[in-house]
């Protein structure tokens, strides 16, 4: 099992099924919460990926797209799951009115698109996956920072 930070593994995605099967082996692989930043431009997948998770995780009620309530909470499984799009923000300052406090449960799987926008007001991440675009599909690198992220990604070999 790795345990440095820093680790990192990287997929080709040559559609959207390959996207939301990345997310459901990550769901799969976690056995804990999770704190994962979603980074990519707009139309990578941050969003299919997300759901992909969030339904493997359980979550049984249509996951909508935070992109204009900024964020939305589910029941996945015993555990809380939060996803965030942050497109929309200006100022981190503006996440206050949102009662971030619930995102520092160790046990929450907190979702983040956008997260340079939320700068200081989120909490850290373990990992990060970029996604870009790669041809006519999408590329994706998944980057640990944390013990618990290097877990995981050594978990998803």
């Amino acid at each position: 099992m790795s345990d440095h930070f820093g680790s990192e593994r990287q997929w080709p995605l040559p559609d959207e099924a390959a996207t939301a099967g990345l997310g459901t082996r990550v769901a799969l692989a976690l056995d804990d919460g999770m704190v994962l930043y979603l980074h990519g431009p707009l139309g990578a997948g941050k969003t299919s990926f997300a759901r992909a998770l969030l339904t493997a995780l359980g979550v049984g009620e249509r996951i909508k797209s935070p992109t204009y309530s900024l964020i939305e909470g589910y029941a996945a499984g015993v555990r809380p799951a939060w996803h965030l799009d942050l497109y929309r923000i200006a100022d981190p300052g503006e996440l206050e009115w949102l009662g971030l406090d619930a995102l520092a449960d160790p046990a929450a799987v907190v979702l983040v698109e956008w997260p340079e926008r939320g700068a200081g007001a989120l909490p850290a991440a373990d990992l990060e996956l970029s996604l870009d675009y790669a041809g006519h599909g999408r590329h994706a690198q998944l980057r640990a920072f944390t013990v618990r992220g290097a877990e995981l990604l050594a978990r998803l070999r």
